[in-house]
């Protein structure tokens, strides 16, 4: 007795046979659906490896130790935080206090009788072989049983003396130093040897150099003090091993001395919500993600999944046809030997079930494959060392899976298609005329209407981008679906070409069961491609417009925050020495305090200053005070105040604090700001102002310098005066509003110098009427470097696109999937259309008839599909930028009704691609055309006929 176990085993030996044989389009196939499986799996084996396990993460944390004890700088206020210590907050109220600052006694917190080990971080300028480096000191007794796993050890070994320091592979790789190299640092006398190279698993591109404690940073400090220069900023936290772990109640008693503990015990097993005091507080619940949200992602996963199955299905389906079609004749001997309909459809399904089989084993394979032999170069990507070679099963066999099923689905509609084939059509090679389905156009339609429904709806309605995604991806299934009754349509255009193309068109049209398919994938491909172009060219139009320039066209300027501008004058020769420059300025910033203080440092000894606002002047929507002043006004009110000049925002940061520049008239030039007046105000000792709500009744602005922060800190939270000394000094008004880029007032250095104001260098403005190039600016980047100093340099090229190389990329792939696609479809209407060439040889056609005839066969179907696909893509786009635009008027509105100072109203511009629809519609489909003409042979075959 026969049962359906032994027609599918004989079916799939018939398929596997003829996979065999046809080993150029198995290959095409079985790549179409391995590679993506491939890409997939080692997408997932990557992202599992790289996770972490919670043993693993503190290994690499602590260590050995059962927990670290930190200081979070609440100055030993008691607080809450979480069990995974990645969030605390204060345990008394400080909403309208002053926020706890400063150091705690982490000693306090450490159990008796537990082992500790000190891990003291700071900053530093070490020499290397090229310049200076800023780089990241660590002391930690690395040998220590306790810190193993914190680090690991490549090359040589730990320090065990003084004198002797570790550091990481990538600072020696950076640097250009090695093991048993010599290493200073700038400001320090002492040499140090290296004598080991290791690794942080955690952060692969870490510069870090390791010495034993006290041994580098205590000496480092006491040298920069010395010179007036600020210290390395060390931070110190405490490994501790506790007999028995570090229990929550531990943690929570350590709590209480203002410390942040992360313990092992705690971490690996959490306690309960109930028992964390953190989650009690009424703004410090555990976050978690919305079931809405769960469901959103997963939607989206499943839509990108499921329209690459499609594009997938579509490509591959051809090619199935493709095999049955030249199979016809066994399939015929199947039926005539006693097989129905089920042996053939079997037939042909088994052929997509044994490629579907082959890509999801050979896909898989490779993927594992690939990514352990490229382990090193992912790790050093995500710049960080897996955690172990993390292989799910359930995950790639689901990911295999999703390939058999695809080459299935992909066999489906060529095995229903093969097996109403009557057993003398199949014998004979005759093929019968069979009218298109009813049913899928109407089907297609509704989907059409449905989604744009819900994508309109979504655009107009709503602010939710999943909307018009969903609706978009309905409406292009539908087109899908419409395809072969669009491509019939097609079919009246053929009266009006000539011999060859109407040859091409009308057999496409007559053959839609293999048109339709390459069409639509083509179709698929393009609309994704156009929408996203589409997107991407209006994004880039918005941003065009509101790019705001830092400085005029080809402008460069250089700024240094350190160490009193020590690096300063260096910055300023180099840049003039590497760009084209025309004419330079150099500029100060006033400095309160110590000079070693940067602009925004809160370190002791460093103050700030600030513009004072004449009271009549100040925007009243603004308050430093406890109160929210806008409260007081109407809607109305609020939105008429917003367009007051009093509060006008700037939009433009000068790089310096409060805009306030210590410069010369060469720096007025550099701007491009053209009033006499500001000149001959700089000459007489006045300032230059911008901005005229600085400038008081008597023609002065006032410069408060505050020394003490904490106590101006504490006023401004009452609404009090700011302590601090106010200097007076005569200033200009420029006229107009002119571009400051930025700055709100220019003083020279002697009039700072004449009011009791001290200033440090800050960096120089550059004119140039030509861009740097490349080399150019590598060049001077190589010499910044040499001074280890975060430099600030900009240069003024105008706005510049993002989005090209995307363009570009799209338009290359969707470019290759047509003629992908188109390839097929041409191959399959040469398997059809044999015999008709074989009659058009044999009645004296040109041999330049075949490859004619073969060319516009291709470009035919790459024709309408980018045709289609342009259309069907725009529209997405053009929704989803109607919501953006519903959005950002929203958002007008409601700072409008704030009174947030925001006036201008948004732009969002629809900006159709036209050089990427260009080159889809026209260089395609010719390129495709030509492609197809080449690879076709030419010459004459005059065969027998095939016997009736």
């Amino acid at each position: 007795m026969k049962t359906w176990y032994h027609s599918w085993r004989a079916a799939l030996r018939i398929a596997r046979r003829d996979a065999w044989r046809s080993k150029g389009r198995s290959f095409l196939v079985l790549s179409m659906i391995a590679l993506p499986i491939l890409g997939v799996s080692a997408f997932d084996l990557t992202l599992r490896s790289a996770e972490l396990s919670t043993q693993e993460q503190l290994d690499r944390t602590l260590g050995q130790a059962d927990a670290q004890i930190a200081d979070p700088g609440f100055g030993g206020d008691p607080l809450y935080q979480n069990p995974e210590a990645d969030s605390y907050t204060p345990v008394a109220d400080h909403k309208n206090g002053t926020w706890p600052d400063g150091p705690g006694d982490i000693s306090k917190a450490v159990p008796a009788g537990a082992t500790v080990l000190e891990d003291t971080t700071g900053v530093g300028k070490l020499r290397t072989t090229h310049g200076l480096l800023q780089t990241e000191i660590r002391e930690l007794k690395a040998a220590d049983p306790i810190a193993d796993g914190i680090m690991r050890l490549n090359e040589g070994r730990f320090p065990e003396r003084a004198g002797e320091v570790a550091a990481t592979s990538h600072f020696l790789e950076v640097s250009g130093l090695r093991v048993g190299s010599e290493l200073t640092a700038r400001g320090l006398g002492s040499v140090y040897r290296i004598v080991g190279a290791y690794e942080l698993p955690d952060s692969l591109e870490t510069d870090q150099v390791n010495a034993l404690p006290g041994a580098f940073l205590a000496p480092l400090d006491k040298a920069l003090q010395a010179d007036g220069l600020p210290g390395s900023n060390p931070s110190t936290t405490q490994l501790v091993r506790v007999p028995g772990g570090f229990t929550w109640n531990m943690v929570k008693e350590a709590n209480t001395h203002g410390v942040l503990v992360t313990s092992r015990a705690v971490a690996l097993n959490p306690p309960a919500d109930a028992d964390v005091p953190l989650y009690q507080q009424d703004d410090q619940q555990r976050y978690a993600q919305s079931a809405v949200a769960d469901a959103t992602e997963l939607a989206a996963i499943g839509t990108i999944v499921g329209l690459a199955m499609l594009e997938i299905c579509l490509l591959a389906g051809p090619a199935f046809a493709v095999g049955a079609r030249r199979s016809r004749r066994q399939l015929g001997l199947v039926g005539a030997n006693g097989g129905d309909r089920r042996h053939i459809r079997a037939i042909v399904l088994g052929g997509g079930l044994v490629i579907g089989v082959a890509s999801a084993v050979i896909g898989t394979v490779l993927g594992l494959g690939l990514t352990y032999v490229l382990r090193p170069v992912l790790e050093d990507y995500l710049g960080q060392r897996f955690g172990g070679f993390d292989i799910r099963p359930l995950e790639l066999l689901g990911i295999a899976l999703l390939a058999v099923l695809t080459g299935l689905l992909a066999a489906i509609v060529p095995a229903v298609t093969a097996s109403r084939q009557t057993v003398l059509a199949s014998l004979t090679g005759r093929r019968g005329v069979r009218g298109s389905s009813r049913v899928l156009p109407v089907l297609g339609l509704i989907a059409v209407a449905l989604g744009a429904v819900i994508a309109l709806y979504g655009s107009t309605m709503t602010d939710q981008f999943a909307i018009v995604a969903g609706g978009s991806a309905i409406a292009e299934l539908g087109v899908v679906a419409l395809t072969p009754a669009l491509v019939g349509l097609f079919g009246r255009l053929g009266r009006w070409l000539p011999l060859s193309p109407r040859l091409a068109l009308r057999d496409a049209v007559r053959n839609r069961g293999r048109t339709a398919p390459a069409v639509a994938a083509v179709l698929a491909a393009v609309a994704g491609t156009v929408a996203v172009s589409t997107y991407a060219a209006s994004s880039d139009a918005q941003n065009r417009a509101a790019y705001e320039p830092q400085l005029p066209r080809g402008a460069i300027s250089v700024m240094i925050d350190e160490e009193g501008g020590r690096d300063v004058p260096a910055v300023r020769t180099a840049v003039q020495k590497n760009l084209p420059v025309d004419l330079r300025a150099d500029v100060d910033r006033i400095s309160v305090g110590k000079p070693s203080c940067s602009m925004y440092g809160g370190d002791d000894g460093c103050g700030r200053y600030e513009l004072v606002v004449p009271k009549a002047q100040q925007c009243p929507l603004w308050s430093t005070g406890p109160d929210d002043p806008s409260e007081k006004f109407s809607k109305a009110e609020r939105r008429k105040l917003a367009k007051d000049w009093r509060c006008k925002q700037d939009t433009v940061y000068g790089g310096v604090e409060a805009g306030v520049l210590i410069g010369d008239t060469a720096l007025l030039k550099i701007l491009g700001i053209k009033d006499p007046g500001a000149e001959k105000a700089l000459a007489d000792g006045r300032v230059v102002s911008f901005d005229k709500r600085n400038v008081n009744a008597a023609g002065k602005i006032d410069i408060l310098l505050i020394t003490d922060t904490e106590a101006a800190e504490t006023a401004r939270g009452k609404g009090l005066p700011l302590p601090g000394a106010v200097k007076s000094i005569p200033a200009h008004q420029v006229k107009g509003n002119p571009n400051a880029y930025g700055l709100a007032v220019i003083m020279t250095p002697a009039t700072a110098k004449a009011a009791g104001i001290s200033t440090v260098p800050l960096g120089a403005y550059y004119s140039s009427s030509v861009l740097p190039n490349d080399t150019q600016k590598q060049k001077l980047d190589a010499e910044l470097a040499k001074t280890g100093s975060q430099v600030n340099l900009h240069i003024e090229s105008g706005f510049t696109s993002e989005n090209s190389i995307v363009l570009l990329a799209l338009t290359v792939f969707a470019g290759l999937v047509t003629i992908g696609a188109a390839g097929i479809a041409t191959g399959l209407a040469q398997a059809d259309a044999e015999a008709d060439l074989k009659t058009l040889a044999a009645v004296g056609a040109p041999a330049r008839v075949r490859r004619t005839l073969s060319g516009f066969q291709c470009a035919v179907v790459a024709a309408m599909g980018v045709l289609l696909g342009s259309a069907a893509g725009v529209l997405p786009a053009i929704g989803l930028r109607l919501t953006e635009r519903r959005g950002e008027l929203k958002w007008y509105q409601q700072s409008l009704d704030e009174g947030w100072g925001v006036v201008t109203a948004p732009y969002v511009p629809v900006v159709i691609p036209w050089a990427t629809l260009a080159a889809l519609l026209i260089a395609v489909p010719l390129g495709a055309a030509i492609l197809a003409a080449l690879v076709t042979r030419s010459h004459r075959t005059l065969g027998r006929r095939a016997a009736a």
